[in-house]
């Protein structure tokens, strides 16, 4: 059964940089889109940006442009490099997996900006 497991959230200032991974074990990612979604304190999950099994990278709105979404299959992890954070960027981030049959969601891992 694959895992996933998210890390690299922090406390941060505004306008600095974060990279958080999304580490898979018990399995590989090559055959799974991987999407990275932010929950906000008190609101719901939106999706922020996909990588496709394909190597298709897509982003939303209110990250394209600051955000880049990568994967490493040697290490079956997936990247979110996050630049130029705001307080609107505060949240619990989440990856989200979808393939072979299965929808796989990691813990979380939490991300504030602030100064």
């Amino acid at each position: 059964q694959v895992r996933l497991v998210e890390s690299g959230g922090d406390l941060v200032q505004p306008g600095e940089s974060l990279r958080l991974s999304c580490a898979a074990s018990g399995g590989g990612l090559a055959n799974f889109s991987v999407d990275w979604y932010r929950q906000p304190p008190g609101g719901q999950r939106d999706l922020l940006a996909t990588t496709t099994k394909g190597g298709r990278e897509m982003y939303m709105v209110s990250v394209k442009g600051r955000f880049t979404v990568s994967r490493d299959t040697t290490r079956n992890t997936v990247y979110l490099q996050m630049n130029d954070l705001t307080p609107s960027d505060t949240g619990v981030y989440y990856c989200k997996a979808v393939g072979e049959g299965m929808e796989l969601w990691g813990e979380g891992t939490h991300v504030t900006v602030s100064s």
